[in-house]
């Protein structure tokens, strides 16, 4: 989807929707209420303060000693939900740290999901490796992560899905799964779970629920599908939203008939199918206020999506996006109103809490916008450089380090509550540096001083 990066920010997301805004929950604490106690301004020096807070961290590669890891369980508290962020879509360092801390969270904390930035259905077969072992992960990857997901088929994933395997192989009756939470695709079997559903409990709806579905179930492979999708005219993708919809709706106004659990399963499903059309029917890559209108809900259902995976199973997960998704608060909001953190905070108040990456120079995988195909390269950056938080952070320790922005005295809090340029890349390259206030966007802050780009698992093009 080359349209989809040209903004005049580009888009550090996967695929972008949009739908009706629903109503959240009340009486939680909102980013406005933190932001109103926000201390004065500061612009002394904050490296003293900053480096007794700091916590060193010994390596950002999985299956080593985790004692450095142990003030991180603490800071992390009795959260259900942690988002762990990333200061660009595709560096190795961000994917096998969360693959380390994933790791300790599961062996010492008791997590059992990992969440994703990625297709609901993507995240269900792949669940079907790590809990049963159905499949080649590898060959999964490569054919659910196509198109702007892409980044995501890397070895870096493939190490940590193994990982999971491997873990439930060994403790069965502790076992760990894998979500996805975002909304870009919805593949085929999201279509034969809800069909399947309603023929063996509602057979006199099947005929509808075919047409209804008719011509957007997936029949060749990802890109294909979206690129085809998007390709259709206006008015034939409206039709389909509308269509997909009053199959949820009518799914939704059945009474579960038995199996109280698999009800609510396949009725996610079948929301997870209309939240994917309305993404074809009404975002519009020409509009930016509709491209704003589009971040808005599709940060929103993949926080929807997310509390909803958690409420299910009663879970405590690690939540894996940029960091513009797991923030409290946007940094972009022209074109990022409200983020994924702020609408989870907002569900589930102290319940979710966050940790913010920054980094001080290194390499990563993106599209090149100054090349019309727009193919994923290599790329690489020197340090920001004075008056980015980048600048400051370097100087705190010569080893990669951690702390807990919330323990900050309050001339360091007034620090942390500027806003300066900071690194925040996404799947497209050249972009500028956004401008990001630490302390109002997370709760702990990693920063590591050097990262290398991802290893880009080959295409199906490539094999």
């Amino acid at each position: 989807m080359p349209v989809l990066h040209r903004t005049h920010r580009s888009p550090r997301l996967l695929l972008l929707p949009l739908l009706l805004i629903l109503t959240l929950g009340a009486g939680t604490p909102t980013v406005a209420a933190r932001q109103a106690h926000t201390p004065p301004m500061s612009t002394a020096d904050p490296v003293g303060e900053l480096a007794r807070l700091s916590q060193p961290l010994r390596t950002t590669e999985s299956g080593t000693r985790d004692d450095d890891l142990r003030p991180l369980g603490r800071m992390t508290g009795s959260a259900k939900i942690v988002g762990l962020g990333e200061a660009t879509h595709s560096s190795r360092q961000f994917f096998t740290m969360k693959h380390r801390v994933f790791r300790y969270l599961v062996e010492k904390k008791g997590f059992t999901t990992f969440a994703l930035e990625a297709p609901w259905s993507t995240g269900l077969v792949l669940n079907e490796y790590v809990v049963h072992g159905k499949g080649d992960p590898e060959e999964i990857m490569r054919e659910e992560f196509q198109s702007s997901y892409r980044i995501w088929n890397n070895r870096e994933y493939l190490s940590l899905l193994k990982w999971m395997r491997a873990h439930n192989v060994a403790h069965p009756d502790r076992p760990v799964q894998f979500m996805g939470d975002d909304n870009g695709y919805a593949g085929p079997q999201l279509f034969d779970e809800v069909t399947e559903y309603v023929s063996a409990h509602h057979p006199e709806l099947l005929p509808e629920f075919r047409r209804l579905y008719g011509g957007f179930r997936p029949t060749g492979s990802v890109e294909d599908t979206v690129n085809g999708n998007l390709a259709k005219p206006a008015s034939e993708r409206e039709r389909t939203a509308t269509s997909v919809r009053r199959a949820y709706d009518l799914l939704r106004a059945r009474e579960p008939d038995g199996d109280r659990q698999a009800y609510e399963w396949v009725l996610q499903h079948a929301r997870a199918i209309s939240q994917t059309a309305t993404l074809y029917a009404y975002y519009d890559f020409s509009d930016p206020e509709k491209i704003a209108q589009a971040m808005l809900y599709r940060d929103q259902v993949m926080a929807e999506n997310t509390v909803w995976w958690q409420r299910q199973t009663g879970h405590r997960m690690l939540l894996s996006a940029h960091n513009g998704h797991v923030s409290y608060e946007s940094d972009n909001p022209e074109q990022y109103p409200r983020t994924q953190g702020e609408f989870i905070r907002q569900m589930l108040g102290a319940q979710y809490m966050n940790i913010g990456y920054t980094f001080g120079q290194g390499s990563f995988n993106a599209m090149d916008l100054t090349d019309p195909a727009e193919p994923y390269r290599r790329f690489s950056v020197e340090p920001l450089g004075a008056g980015s938080n980048e600048e400051v952070l370097e100087r705190v320790s010569r080893r990669d380090f951690y702390l807990d922005l919330r323990a900050a005295p309050a001339p360091v809090r007034g620090w942390l509550a500027e806003r300066r340029p900071t690194r925040s890349i996404g799947n497209s390259w050249p972009e500028d540096a956004y401008r990001t206030s630490l302390g109002r966007q997370f709760d702990i802050l990693v920063h590591l001083h050097r990262v290398t780009a991802a290893h880009l698992l080959p295409t199906e093009q490539e094999t």
